[in-house]
C-alpha cells in the first residue's frame, strides 16, 4: 500500500492572498491521488506544526472522518463554530471549509483522508448524505460510540500495517465507521445523490461564476430541463437557478470571512460585475449588507483563532452559535 514519504500537514495560515489555503494531506507538491487513497493519523502526531490550531482550510480531493478521542475544543465548518467535547465525530466532504481550535496537551483525534472517489462506494450501504457536512458530538449514551472508537482504532492500527491491503481491509473498516456516522446522525437522505444530480452540484461548482442558465446546464449534462429539475428537486430541494444562487452565495461568505478581499473584489470572483447589485442580493439572503455581515461573523467565530481555555475550564461556549446548537446536516 502506497503510504506517504512526509507528513500529515493540518496546519496553514489563514490566507491573505485572497483565497481559502486549499491542500493535499501532505507535506508534498499536489498530484493526482488514486482511486482507493487513503490516510490514516492521529491529529496530535503533528502538534509541533499546529499547537492545537489549524487554521480554516479545504481539500480538493479528499473527504475526511475525525474522531474526537479526548479532551474539548472548537470546531470550524464553513461559517459555523462547534464547541465539542470528546467523543464527537465529523464527516467533512472535499471541497468544504474546515478548522479546529483545541487544547494540545489533552485534546486528540483520529484523522481517516479518502479520496473523494472513493467515498461513494465505502458508504454504498448507507444512507450518509455525502455531499454535506456531518458533526455529531456525544450527547445521550449510545453502544454506537463504542463500536466507532473500535473501528476508528483499527483503522489506524491496520494503516500503520505495512501489508495491509486496501481494498480488503482498509475500506471496509471505513465503510463500517461511515455507517456508524449515518446511524449516529439518523439521516434519511441516500448515500449519493442521483447520477444526474450530482453531474448537476459539480457542474455548477465549475461555473456558477460563469453565471450559467438552466439551458447551459442542461446543455452541458446532455438532459431535459424537465429531468434536470426533477433531479435538482429531489436531491437538493431547490430548482437548478437557486442551487447556483446558493453556492455563488457559499463563495462569498467563503471569501468574505476567510480572505482579507474587499467587497467589489469579492463580487467580481463570484461572477457578479456590479457590485452594488451584489451588496443588494447579499443582504436580501443573510439580512446583512456584506461588510457588516464579515464583522458580525469575524467576531462570532473569532474563537477559533485563540487559545482554548487557561486549564481551568473556561470555554467559548458563551461567544459562538455552538451553544446548544445541533448537529450540520
Amino acid at each position: 500500500m502506497d503510504k506517504p514519504p512526509e507528513a500529515i500537514v493540518l496546519f496553514a495560515e489563514m490566507s491573505v492572498s485572497g483565497t481559502v489555503p486549499n491542500f493535499f494531506v501532505y507535506g508534498e507538491a499536489p498530484r493526482q491521488l488514486g482511486l482507493g487513497f487513503v490516510h490514516c493519523e492521529t491529529v496530535m502526531a503533528r502538534k509541533n506544526l499546529h499547537f492545537g490550531r489549524v487554521e480554516p482550510h479545504r481539500h480538493d480531493r479528499l473527504a475526511q472522518i475525525t474522531f474526537w478521542t479526548s479532551g474539548r475544543g472548537s470546531y470550524l465548518i464553513e461559517d459555523e463554530l462547534l464547541d465539542f467535547s470528546a467523543p464527537a465525530i465529523s464527516f467533512i466532504p472535499s471541497g468544504v471549509v474546515h478548522g479546529f481550535n483545541v487544547e494540545p496537551e489533552e485534546t486528540d483525534a483520529i484523522v481517516v483522508s479518502i479520496a473523494e472517489g472513493a467515498v461513494a462506494a465505502a458508504a454504498a450501504d448507507n444512507r450518509l448524505p455525502l455531499a454535506a457536512p456531518v458533526m455529531i458530538r456525544s450527547g445521550v449514551q449510545t453502544p454506537v460510540w463504542d463500536r466507532i472508537e473500535r473501528l476508528m482504532r483499527l483503522i489506524l492500527d491496520e494503516y500503520a500495517q505495512e501489508q495491509t491491503p486496501r481494498e480488503t481491509v482498509l475500506m471496509p473498516l471505513i465503510s463500517a465507521a461511515l455507517a456508524q456516522i449515518s446511524i449516529l446522525s439518523n439521516s434519511r437522505a441516500p448515500s449519493a445523490p442521483p447520477p444526474l444530480s450530482e453531474r448537476l452540484r459539480q457542474a455548477v461548482d465549475r461555473h456558477f461564476r460563469d453565471n450559467w442558465s438552466v439551458v447551459d446546464y442542461v446543455a452541458a449534462l446532455g438532459t431535459t430541463p424537465h429531468l434536470l429539475a426533477k433531479a435538482c428537486e429531489a436531491a437538493f430541494g431547490v430548482p437548478v437557478k437557486e442551487l447556483a444562487a446558493q453556492r455563488r452565495l457559499l463563495e462569498a461568505k467563503r471569501l468574505l470571512l476567510f480572505t482579507v478581499r474587499s467587497v467589489e473584489d469579492i463580487s467580481y470572483e463570484v461572477g457578479i460585475q456590479d457590485p452594488a447589485y451584489f451588496s443588494r442580493a447579499f443582504r436580501k439572503r443573510t439580512g446583512q449588507p456584506p461588510g457588516e455581515w464579515r464583522k458580525a461573523q469575524t467576531d462570532l467565530l473569532g474563537a477559533v483563532l485563540e487559545p482554548v481555555g487557561n486549564g481551568a475550564g473556561e470555554t467559548h461556549a458563551g461567544r459562538t452559535r455552538a451553544a446548544g446548537m445541533g448537529e450540520i446536516r
